[in-house]
């Protein structure tokens, strides 16, 4: 037995069947968090195995690492699980790719406890997914991931972080699509395609997120925006191109084809053709596949 700060010792208990007292095998942690007295159950049944968990104990407490017992019981999943209602609460649109890094994480730490999860079996992860053939920009994603899942559990973990060092990216862009290369694929798409693939090479948006999902209303010829909404941008905020000639010449001309096909009143009027809105290129010469 320990006194003074904590204890060491083997519970008491009756037995419901003969009403015997017994001492129970393993041994419980008893130590004082923020005045409040707590106890642990150790798992073990060396007597040394205990008094070295509670000199853990206490000195995370010494350090102000606040570390309750229900900490060591939190596992990855639990973690993940809170990642992703963290981006669900948000409305984060990388939700998504979120999801995908955590399949991948899943394969080495499901069923480990958040706090054995070290850098060590971090360092392994990083090996066996470069082995696998994953590029160190995908790995940091995940690792990413990772490091957020243990920022949210901050509190609940006392402060815990394994060791996760971020790996240098080669994704420095090489060569220039110079306009003539441009042209030369254009010509090469459908003509349904060739208005949206003209804006996007002039203002550089996103294809999927931010053009294939303008309307008519995003367009304001007399003025002379495009426009994305805030809320519909990466970070959440609004932004607008201005329409040089060119760009101005391209969306006049599919507001003109698009008249020609009008949707039925009141439905979204898109400046895209149908079938396109979900980021899928049409096939050479027929519609989108299905």
């Amino acid at each position: 037995m320990m006194r003074g700060q904590g204890r060491v010792f083997q519970r008491k208990y009756r037995d419901k069947r003969t009403g015997e007292v017994k001492v129970a095998a393993t041994f419980t942690l008893e130590y004082y968090l923020d005045g409040k007295m707590c106890r642990e159950a150790s798992g073990t049944t060396s007597y040394s195995e205990a008094v070295r968990q509670l000199k853990r104990r206490q000195g995370e407490i010494a350090q102000g690492r606040r570390v309750a017992p229900a900490a060591d019981r939190l596992t990855f999943e639990h973690l993940a699980a809170n990642l992703v209602g963290d981006y669900r609460a948000h409305g984060r649109r990388s939700l998504e790719r979120v999801e995908d890094a955590l399949t991948h994480l899943r394969m080495m730490f499901s069923g480990y406890r958040a706090r054995t999860i070290d850098g060590a079996l971090v360092t392994k992860y990083i090996v066996d997914r470069q082995t696998a053939g994953a590029a160190n920009a995908t790995v940091n994603r995940e690792l990413a991931a990772l490091k957020r899942m243990y920022r949210l559990a901050d509190e609940q973990l006392g402060g815990y972080r394994p060791t996760i060092r971020m790996l240098k990216e080669d994704n420095v862009r090489r060569g220039f699509f110079e306009r003539p290369q441009f042209d030369a694929v254009l010509a090469q798409l459908p003509e349904a395609l060739q208005p949206a693939m003209q804006t996007d090479y002039i203002t550089g948006w996103r294809l999927r997120s931010e053009l294939f999902t303008r309307q008519k209303h995003h367009v304001d010829l007399e003025a002379g925006w495009l426009r994305l909404e805030p809320g519909e941008t990466k970070d959440g905020r609004g932004r607008m191109f201005p329409l040089i000639p060119e760009l101005r010449a391209v969306l006049a001309r599919q507001r003109v084809r698009r008249a020609m096909a009008l949707p039925p009143r009141g439905t979204p009027h898109p400046l895209v053709p149908p079938g396109l809105a979900d980021g899928r290129p049409a096939s050479r010469g027929g519609p989108p596949p299905p």
